[in-house]
């Protein structure tokens, strides 16, 4: 065996048969461990290559097992199989059902489908993107979980308007015999489950299965692979329950942690060395993880230098922050440090916005391992916009049409009939309607109030003396959403206009920054260069060199909606997980104030100390 291989990842290598519960850390070198298993399966117990099924979340975690093993392996590597949940399971249906990759729901198809459902069931939503994305992850949770819609709470609309989408959703699936990808998982389950001739060809076929993330797994998942193990069980499992921060997704972290309840006879390795962290970063991130309540308890060591002390820092607002990583970068990469080696973390992609306009001004390369989101192309900035265009004339139709009862007016659209509105002929089409022509002179007052001011202050004019802002706490609650979330992307827009003097120069600012965006966009699909900006949830996996997480304040991180204690727990391991991606330097910063509103410090920074 490698003789420069741990105790305890020797260990974990040696087992051959029956289930095996794989505790691996931050930079305990899981990877390694995976890889040197199936090698020892092979040569040293004899074990049929084309025997071991390697499960992986993603083609690329797949694909670089794969080439690790390929190099460390002889003719036999290739007859070992890696892949996803969903390309193993494709592979089971496509040998039961003749299935086709053609008969694979694209992303686009299903979200054409859900628009045109969105459209019938929720035709207020239909403009709002967020909307779409979120419908699209809960079917992706119900299905994943076997939950009857019936009995599953949305978040993003009432309960009745997500059903009826759910299910004609479903039914437009099967009117055009495709299947989505969580249709894969549930398919292939009830396919096990219910053929026991198949279930036995399949365990006769794979009586070794390698399971790598498994702290990320769902239910289906879970209850598929169980059948796939069989009556062998030579399971063998791999993750960390500290780094489990895919809830949303429909992950499951308490499988990992009842893994021994279902299997009592399973033996369990805690891979308890960081190759990664300096030891004062190992240190604190193992300070603040241990305030969870419902996870193994381990003691990581890690035979690195002390290093830098992890530094927590205090900014008046995000702007001051950002410039103090800006100031970072440029003196890193003066005293020769690359500026792959170093990373920006945030808890929302929004965040990420400030800095990337900074770094764009300076000619600082970076990446995003998220799409950027363009807060220019928010129907909250759209409302804005058409508000702004009507103060100034001519009164476009298709703008008052979409901001004539934002707040609700009560007039209907058949009144607006041609290309340019006038308000005066709208007056004589209410003119038996006293209240009406009033609610019109009023609006026409306010578009005159509008015109007179900045783009700032015409949108705080529009928010609080028109009544923009009831309006949006009206749309959070058909929603069933959080009020505050439409308030704080409110105020990202107004915030950005702050500094222009007139419409045309605030606009100008948009174009040349959703041309940045795009140009972005471009490079994502090229090799990464620059200092990565990143999400907390994206960037599990990786490690750089120094490491900052901005905007570490209560709201943030723990996000606002987190309000149970497993919605804390989550996010303190997801801070876990952005504080373990530093090797030798880690900063965490907070502001006092933000959209002129106090900022509290993450409880989380009170944990580290």
């Amino acid at each position: 065996m490698d003789k420069t291989l741990n105790p305890s990842q020797e260990r974990a290598i040696a087992h051959l048969s029956g289930p095996m519960q794989v505790l691996a850390g931050p930079g305990s070198g899981k990877t390694t461990v995976i890889v040197n298993r199936i090698q020892h399966l092979i040569t040293v117990h004899q074990i049929l290559p084309s025997s071991i099924l390697v499960v992986t979340f993603s083609r690329a975690a797949a694909r670089e097992m794969k080439e690790r093993f390929l190099i460390k392996g002889d003719s036999y590597a290739r007859q070992v199989t890696f892949g996803t949940f969903h390309s193993i399971f494709f592979g089971i249906l496509k040998h039961a059902y003749g299935l086709r990759a053609e008969q694979i729901l694209r992303e686009d198809q299903q979200k054409e489908f859900l628009r045109q459902l969105i459209g019938k069931y929720a035709p207020d939503l239909s403009d709002d993107r967020e909307f779409l994305e979120d419908i699209l992850r809960e079917i992706s949770l119900v299905k994943g979980n076997g939950i009857l819609p019936e009995n599953y709470h949305s978040a993003g609309c009432p309960d009745q308007t997500f059903q009826k989408i759910f299910h004609g959703y479903i039914e437009r699936c099967r009117q055009e015999r495709m299947l989505d990808f969580d249709d894969m998982l549930v398919y292939c389950y009830d396919l096990l489950r219910q053929r026991e001739d198949i279930r036995k060809g399949w365990q006769q076929r794979f009586p070794y299965i390698l399971v790598d993330e498994f702290q990320d797994i769902n239910t289906i998942q879970y209850q598929t692979v169980r059948l796939l193990a069989g009556y062998a069980d030579n399971l063998f499992i791999v993750g960390d329950d500290d780094q489990s921060i895919y809830h949303f997704r429909g992950a499951r972290p308490e499988l990992m942690l009842n893994f021994t309840k279902d299997y009592p006879q399973a033996k369990q390795v805690l891979l308890d060395v960081n190759y990664r962290c300096s030891a004062q970063i190992l240190e604190a991130s193992q300070k603040m993880i241990q305030h969870n309540q419902h996870r193994f308890s381990k003691k990581i060591t890690t035979p690195n230098p002390r290093g830098l002390p992890v530094q927590t820092l205090e900014f008046d607002n995000p702007h001051q922050q950002a410039l103090y990583v800006l100031k970072g970068l440029q003196k890193w990469r003066e005293s020769g440090g690359d500026a792959k080696d170093t990373a920006v973390l945030f808890r929302t992609r929004q965040e990420a916005g400030v800095l990337a306009e900074l770094l764009v001004e300076y000619q600082i390369p970076f990446s995003m391992r998220d799409r950027l989101p363009n807060l220019y192309e928010h129907w909250i900035a759209k409302d804005y916009l058409s508000y702004l265009h009507l103060a100034e004339k001519p009164m476009r139709r298709q703008d008052f049409l979409r901001v004539m009862n934002r707040p609700n007016r009560y007039i209907a659209r058949n009144a607006i009939y041609e290309k340019e509105v006038n308000l005066e002929t709208l007056r004589i089409y209410y003119e038996d309607r006293e209240w009406m022509c009033d609610r019109i002179d009023d609006l026409e007052s306010d578009l005159k109030q509008i015109c007179s001011l900045p783009p700032y202050g015409a949108i705080n004019y529009l928010r609080h003396a028109v009544g923009y802002e009831g309006y949006l706490r009206e749309y959070a609650r058909l929603r069933g959403l959080d009020e505050r979330d439409l308030s704080e992307t409110a105020d990202q827009i107004q915030e950005s206009a702050r500094e222009f003097q007139n419409l045309a120069q605030w606009e100008t600012h948009m174009e040349e920054y959703t041309a940045r965006l795009k140009e972005q966009a471009a490079r994502m699909q090229q090799k990464p260069q620059g200092v990565t900006l990143s999400t907390l949830h994206s960037v599990k996996g990786l490690e750089y060199e120094k490491v900052w997480i901005l905007n570490a304040n209560q709201g943030t991180i723990p996000y606002k909606k987190a309000k149970l204690a497993a919605q804390i727990e989550e996010e303190r391991r997801l801070f876990y997980v952005g504080m373990t991606r530093a090797k030798k330097e880690l900063t965490l910063c907070h502001v006092r104030r933000q959209f002129e509103k106090e900022r509290e410090p993450s409880q989380f920074l009170d944990e580290i100390r």
